[in-house]
């Protein structure tokens, strides 16, 4: 008897449970398409267009039904507690605002698009779906050729034809198995297969940082002026084509909640004008009275359809609260950061937000990832506020971001004729106290999307020349110092 209690229980709470973590895993967007979706197949469903429309019903909040189906609380899901309510009259006001658009389409279907437009046969197709499945976020294929034939067991020839298509693609570059091919790949798309910018990547990308523009002059047999106008053309490739292109802001993104500041406190709220409010059509009521004509089938794809909604209603409600009390209880970790701005984020982890609000770490995760908030100083991705830190030598906590403010800046002031390598930089930020490995500046430098210093590179004829002498003049002397 306990076992079967317990089996019931599990199916009773399980639908519930996973309804409430899936909806929290959504971004606004893809919420919006569910929930429409779901007033598509579940008639028990409706839109309302305003909080007039769902008023509670006059008659008695319990309604009798057959004795089997038990008692339904119509108050439960007829009354205004059942909408999935918005701001208030605040908001109503901001609906004449127009709502920004998005790309949601990630780098895979992208591509996948493209690969359908071309008429390939079936296993032409399939490669090229494999194929797809093996590129990075930043447009790199992470496995071998030979790996993919190997794997596939297809015609070698076919699948070079394949991925030279898929090199075709949009982002320039994708699909290269390493950095050289993807700056020949956007370099021939461009039409500059015989330019001495092509010949330069070709033959000597591996020697940039080491020559000097005189004597990368020297080596391919051109002019200075040609080979800094070809260094110019080089710059304006991507080193990493696909990196931040399908989730860069630059690309308008709807905020899940907006923090505004209200007198001195920073309240949340929902951005969820354009979501649609909902509650159980009331129409069905009568079908489940206990004295009417009703068949017990309909009556059971009743209930079953009101179980559904209640169970989407009630997780809908849940994940409000969720994301509104994390995202309060960052605003008490981050104050500084909304008072003053992103150089002042401090050091926080999920583990300190699930420990403050009683939950667990993977439901802050949950609201942390995919989702993005309007704050006073731009939109953010709820995680940006999570990331670790170091202590500085003066005893002050830095977080990880503000390094990388720090690291964009000097790069930002450096000599464009002398750009500084990550070990120069390195021993900038060690000066300021802030001991990082020089791989873990590099490290940053790359997620900032910000090019190695042989791309930075800029100088005149002249200034190079002058740099020559000094280099050949510390070379040539005993100890190698000048």
């Amino acid at each position: 008897m306990k076992l079967g209690l317990q089996v019931k229980l599990r199916q009773t709470i399980a639908p519930q449970l996973i309804q409430s973590l899936k909806l929290l895993q959504m971004p606004l967007l893809k919420l919006e398409q569910l929930l429409r979706q779901e007033l598509s197949v579940n008639p028990l469903l409706e839109e309302v267009e305003t909080s007039e429309d769902i008023e509670t019903p006059p008659s008695e909040k319990e309604t009798e039904i057959d004795p089997q189906l038990g008692k339904i609380d119509w108050g439960e899901y007829l009354g205004e507690e059942s909408e999935f309510r918005v701001r208030g009259e605040k908001e109503e006001q901001e609906d004449k605002r127009e709502r920004p658009t998005v790309v949601e389409k990630t780098l895979g279907e992208y591509l996948m698009e493209q690969l359908n437009f071309n008429k390939l046969s079936e296993d032409e197709h399939r490669i090229g779906e494999y194929i797809i499945g093996n590129i990075d976020e930043n447009g790199y294929l992470s496995c071998s050729l030979e790996e993919i034939i190997e794997a596939l067991k297809v015609d070698p020839e076919v699948a070079k034809k394949v991925l030279k298509l898929i090199q075709s693609f949009d982002p320039l570059g994708v699909g290269a198995r390493d950095l050289r091919e993807s700056l020949l790949i956007q370099l021939k798309e461009r039409g500059l297969e015989q330019s001495l910018a092509y010949r330069i990547v070709d033959q000597y990308l591996n020697e940039l940082d080491k020559k000097s523009l005189t004597q990368l002059a020297r080596s391919s047999g051109a002019e200075f002026e040609e080979v800094q106008k070809a260094m110019d053309v080089i710059r304006t490739l991507s080193p990493k084509p696909a990196a931040g292109r399908f989730v860069n802001a630059a690309f308008p993104l709807v905020p899940d909640l907006i923090v505004e500041k209200v007198g001195n406190e920073f309240l949340v709220f929902h951005n969820d004008k354009n979501i649609p409010r909902m509650r159980v059509n009331p129409a069905y009521k009568e079908l489940l009275r206990k004295n009417n004509l009703t068949s017990s089938e309909t009556k059971d794809y009743v209930k079953k359809k009101l179980e559904q909604a209640r169970w989407l209603l009630n997780a809908i409600n849940q994940r409000r609260s969720t994301m509104v009390n994390v995202m309060g209880s960052i605003i008490e970790e981050q104050k500084e950061f909304f008072e003053k701005g992103p150089e002042y984020l401090k050091p926080l982890i999920m583990e300190a937000i699930a420990n403050r609000l009683n939950m667990n770490v993977a439901t802050v995760s949950r609201v942390s990832n995919d989702k993005y908030v309007q704050t006073p100083h731009g939109l953010f991705e709820i995680r940006y506020f999570f990331n670790s830190g170091l202590t500085k030598d003066d005893g002050q906590e830095i977080s990880k971001r503000h390094i990388k403010s720090m690291l964009e800046l000097i790069i930002k002031e450096e000599s464009p004729a002398t750009p500084l390598s990550d070990r120069e930089i390195h021993t900038l930020l060690k000066k300021k106290g802030i001991n990082l490995a020089r791989r873990t500046v590099t490290k940053y430098r790359e997620e900032l999307k910000l090019l190695p210093a042989r791309f930075r590179k800029r100088v005149t004829k002249e200034k190079n020349k002058l740099l020559e002498k000094e280099e050949e003049k510390t070379n040539s002397s005993p100890d190698g110092t000048s």
